[in-house]
C-alpha cells in the first residue's frame, strides 16, 4: 500500500503549484486514500498527475482536477451536495470528508455498488447512493446547495438549474464528447450568473439530458 508521502508529495508537487490555496482542501487530499479507489493493478500510479481507468469506459479524475472542481464548488459543513456519475468515489469521499452530505448518482449499477462498499469500509457515513440517470437530477432531495457533474455534457441540463437552491452552485463540463470548458454556475434571487474556467478532458455524460448511450452500453 502506498505510503503516506505519496499523497504529501501529490499534494505539494501537483496541487500547491496550480494555485490551489484552500487548507481544507488540501488537507482532505492529504487524507482520502486516493490508491483506494483504483484497481489494484493500478495503484503504484494512484499519485500521478493523470486520469485512471477503474473498468466500463470510466476513469479516476486526474488529482488536480478533482481538487480544482472542488475548490470552484466550494463546499462547506453541512451542504446538501448532489454529485452526478459516482465513479470510482474518490470524489464522493472528498465531498464527505468536508462535510458535505452528499448524493451521489450513477447510471451503473455495479460501479455503485463497488463505490458504496469502499466508502462504508472507509467509514464513510453521510452518503446516499442512488442508481439512476444523473442527468434528471434528483428531485426528490432537492434543492442542493452545491451539485458537481463529473462527466462533460453537450450542454448545461436544465433540471439540474432548477434543483439548484439560492445561492447554490453547479459545476460542470460542458462542450465536446471529448473536449470541454469548465464551467460554473450561481443561482442568485434575479439570474444565473454562469463564469469560464479553462479547458478540461472528461468521459460523456451519459443520459437524458446529455449524450445518447453507446450500442454496447
Amino acid at each position: 500500500m502506498p505510503p503516506l508521502p505519496d499523497r504529501d508529495r501529490m499534494v505539494d508537487e501537483q496541487l500547491v503549484p496550480r494555485g490551489i490555496r484552500d487548507p481544507r482542501i488540501l488537507d482532505t487530499f492529504r487524507k482520502v486514500p486516493r490508491h483506494a479507489f483504483v484497481p489494484e493493478e493500478q495503484q503504484t500510479s494512484a499519485y500521478e498527475d493523470r486520469p485512471l481507468p477503474i473498468g466500463f469506459d470510466q476513469t479516476i479524475s486526474q488529482p488536480y482536477m478533482t481538487a480544482w472542481m472542488t475548490e470552484l464548488l466550494d463546499v462547506r459543513e453541512g451542504d446538501r451536495v448532489l454529485e452526478i456519475g459516482t465513479g470510482s468515489g474518490y470524489q464522493t469521499a472528498v465531498l464527505a470528508e468536508l462535510g458535505a452530505r452528499v448524493t451521489t448518482l450513477e447510471r451503473h449499477a455495479a460501479i455503485a455498488n463497488r463505490a458504496r462498499e469502499l466508502l462504508h469500509e472507509l467509514g464513510y457515513r453521510r452518503i446516499d447512493f442512488e442508481v439512476t440517470d444523473g442527468t434528471c437530477g434528483f428531485p426528490d432531495r432537492a434543492p442542493f446547495d452545491r451539485i458537481l457533474v463529473t462527466a462533460g455534457g453537450p450542454s448545461v441540463p436544465p433540471c439540474l438549474v432548477e434543483q439548484l437552491a439560492e445561492d447554490g452552485r453547479l459545476v460542470i463540463p460542458v462542450g465536446g464528447s471529448e473536449r470541454q470548458e469548465l464551467l460554473t454556475l450561481r443561482k442568485t434571487p434575479e439570474r444565473v450568473v454562469r463564469e469560464t474556467h479553462g479547458r478540461c478532458s472528461f468521459v460523456p455524460l451519459i443520459g437524458r439530458h446529455g449524450w445518447p448511450p453507446p450500442e454496447r452500453d
